[in-house]
Formats: structure tokens, sequence, C-alpha cells
């Protein structure tokens, strides 16, 4: 880590100075004592330490899935004649993938259909009855038993059509069944069963699996989730936060990146893992991504409240752990150890250990020591500034020292060829 490099940057400089001194055979001047020079404040950048609202980008492992899979069942008993699809292919939503034996409930509608249309035939001469009894009642001339006797006949002819209608009804869903279509869009799998091969109701055929779009389910620690709930308390929409979906490549490279929304977050904590379930959707139109793969997630647009925070840059270590430079009233440099939270891109979220109002130093704290006199630069807030900056710094310093070692490599066998001569 960046920390750990910095801690050794100034005996870095000193070790150059000493081999190009060695190489050229110049010796150090030795200073005279009593007199001591005050070394110069030390320029480098520093900023009043305030609360703010850090950006917070997270991924967790997940698992791709598809919401819209379905296991194709078959619904009705019989031979399986045809099967209209090859395995692998994609079909569209009621395109016919199987066919079972639909002669054999062809038939039982037919027989249906002769069944209401007898029971219509009888709930009509009913009908008559009954209206030529109630005729001959206001004659006197029958009954009131009779009457009422041709009344429960032409009720019972409608309830006997109304069976018909219903078992008409249940024959043609039967029929239906034994056309198997596409409930859905999708590539299709191996069929389970083989062309003329016998199939009840509930027999597995096939599987239909939804490319476009794929749903990730992930765990959220319950401090992210929480704090996600507080940022969502203004909107309460979960799709407001971006997710993002590395696609590796095949030969790989970095490949593709599939973007989404998040689009649920549980209400509840899970007591076995003390995690919270979220889920969101990624278009993939091209079907880069498969069900079943283990990704991680990256959620983009969380946020930390109120936090104080320092470049990353700006912490290093020291005896007692993790520490910063903060400056006193007379503009010296004095440590402080911090305790450290989460690292939200270039930015250190400092727990304890600083206050609001400490003048923290945030440049590059290599070769700082507690009591140097510090020239305080302004700092324009931008963290990844200062981080690309010290990266610069570090890789000019390596390509010094490797020079250096080459210069002192050839002027020792200069010297000794020198030597030998006199």
């Amino acid at each position: 880590m960046k920390r750990v490099i910095h801690s050794g940057r100034a005996s870095l400089v000193t070790l150059i100075a000493a081999l190009a001194l060695t190489a050229c055979g110049q010796e150090q001047p030795q200073e005279e004592q009593g007199q001591q020079q005050e070394a110069p404040p030390h320029p480098v950048e520093v900023t009043e330490i305030a609360r703010q609202d850090i950006p917070l980008d997270k991924s967790y492992p997940s698992l791709l899935r598809s919401d819209s899979e379905v296991t194709l069942v078959a619904r009705v008993s019989g031979f399986l004649e045809e099967r209209h699809f090859e395995p692998g292919q994609m079909v569209e939503q009621g395109d016919q993938l199987y066919t079972i034996e639909p002669d054999l409930y062809q038939a039982t509608v037919n027989q249906r259909e002769a069944d209401l249309q007898s029971a219509r035939a009888e709930l009509a001469r009913a009908q008559r009855d009954a209206q030529r009894f109630e005729q001959l009642l206001s004659q006197n001339s029958v009954s009131r038993q009779q009457y009422d006797q041709a009344l429960a006949e032409q009720r019972v002819a409608q309830a006997n059509v109304a069976q018909a209608e219903a078992a008409l009804t249940s024959a043609n869903l039967d029929l239906g069944y034994s056309n198997v279509t596409a409930p859905v869009s999708g590539m299709i799998s191996l069929s389970q069963i083989n062309v003329g091969n016998l199939v009840n109701s509930g027999t597995e055929l096939a599987t239909i699996t939804p490319l476009d779009p794929l749903e990730v389910r992930f765990q959220l620690p319950q401090r992210d989730a929480f704090e996600l709930r507080r940022q969502l308390g203004n909107s309460g929409n979960a799709s407001d936060i971006t997710a993002r979906l590395r696609v590796p490549g095949l030969d790989g490279s970095e490949g593709s990146e599939l973007e989404g929304r998040l689009d649920f977050l549980s209400s509840r904590v899970d007591t076995g893992t003390s995690t919270v379930q979220a889920s969101a959707t990624f278009a993939n139109p091209d079907g880069e991504v498969l069900p079943g793969q283990f990704v991680r997630v990256r959620i983009e647009g969380l946020k930390r409240f109120d936090v104080l925070a320092v470049p990353e840059i700006a912490v290093t270590q020291g005896l007692m752990g993790p520490l910063v430079y903060v400056l006193d009233d007379e503009n010296k440099a004095r440590e402080r150890t911090v305790q450290l939270g989460e690292v939200a891109g270039p930015w250190q979220i400092i727990r304890n250990g600083l206050e609001p109002g400490d003048r923290v130093v945030v440049g590059d704290p290599a070769g700082l020591q507690a009591g140097v006199l510090i020239d305080p630069q302004s700092f324009d807030g931008d963290a990844s500034n200062v981080v690309e900056e010290v990266e610069q710094e570090e890789a000019q310093e390596e390509a010094q020292a490797a020079e250096a070692m080459q210069e002192a490599d050839g002027a020792q066998p200069a010297a000794e060829g020198e030597e030998g001569a006199q």
C-alpha cells in the first residue's frame, strides 16, 4: 500500500545522494561546528477537516439468475408424438414445442360436444312441458303436484346443460395442453423426454431460460443496508442506485461492463448471516453472461453521511498504529494516531482521532517528522489529484534510483582500473 512506501522514501533519496557522491569520488563537506541552519518550512497541502458526505462504491459476490426461467411440465398424459425445436435454440413466446397425442383429446372433445347437444335438447323438452303444465294448472286441468314436478324436471335439465358445458371446457383445455407451447421467450434446454415415450401429467420436458434481462441476488452487510435505507429515506426508490457488472473477456482481458439498477432491498435482517438481501436487474441483449455464473456486482451511489475523511495518501504507519500529521498553532507537524474506517475511492474515512477544525496534512507525509515546520499549501478538495501526484513522484524517484545505481556500477570498475595502473 502507498502508506507503507511513504515511510521509506526519505531513506531512498538519501541512498541516491550517497551513491552519486561515492561514484564521483567526492566527499561530503562537513559543516563547521556551531553553524546550525534552521531548515526551511516544508511545503505541503493542508486542509481544515470538516464533516462531509463521502460517496462509496461497494462490490458484493452474487449469483446470476434468470427471474423468468420456466420448466416445461406435461399437463396431460399420453405418448409424446413430436418435438418442434432443436435444443439450445431461441424460442419465442407462443411457439409450439411438443405434441402429446392430440387425437385422443380431440375425440374426448367431440364426445363432450355431443353430450352438450343432448343436454340442451332435454332442456328444451322440459321447458315446453313446464309451460304446458302452467297453462293446464290455470284451467284446473292438472294438479299442483304435477306442475311442480314439471318445474323440477326443467331445473334438472338446466343443471345437466351446465355440467355438459363444464365437461366440454375441461376437454378443450386438455386438448390445448396436448400442444405444449412456450410460455416465455428464451433459450430452450435439452429435451428430458424422447419422442415416442409415454409422459404423464407432471413429467418435466425441458427448461426455457430468458437471457435478457438477468437478475443478481446478493447480501448486504447490515451497515451498508442501513446507510442505503437512510439514503433512500426521501425518495424510497431503490432503482435510483446504479449497479454494474464486469463481464471478463474470453482472452483474459477486462471485457465489457453491464449497467443495471437495484430493484429490491429487503426490509428484514437475516438472523443467521446478519445481512440484508438485495437484488439488481441487468439488461443482457447480447447474452454476454449466463445464469448460474458467480460474479461480483458493484453498487454505485452509496454514501457515508456526516463523516470525517482524509485522502488515503495522507495516512502513514507509526509505532502506535495508523497516524496522520496535524498542525499546531505554530504550524509545526504533530503526529496523531487515528482509527481507520472504510476506504471510499481516494478517501480514507477516520472513525476516531480527529475532530472537526483540525488542520491535517493531506499531502504526501514522506519525510515529515514531529516538530517539522510546515508551509501550508491550499488543498482543492480533490483527493484523486493528490494520489496521482504522489504516484508520479514515486515513479520519478524510482527512475532516478535506477539511474544512480547504473552510474555507480559503471564508476566502480573504472576506479579499480586506475588503482591497478598506479
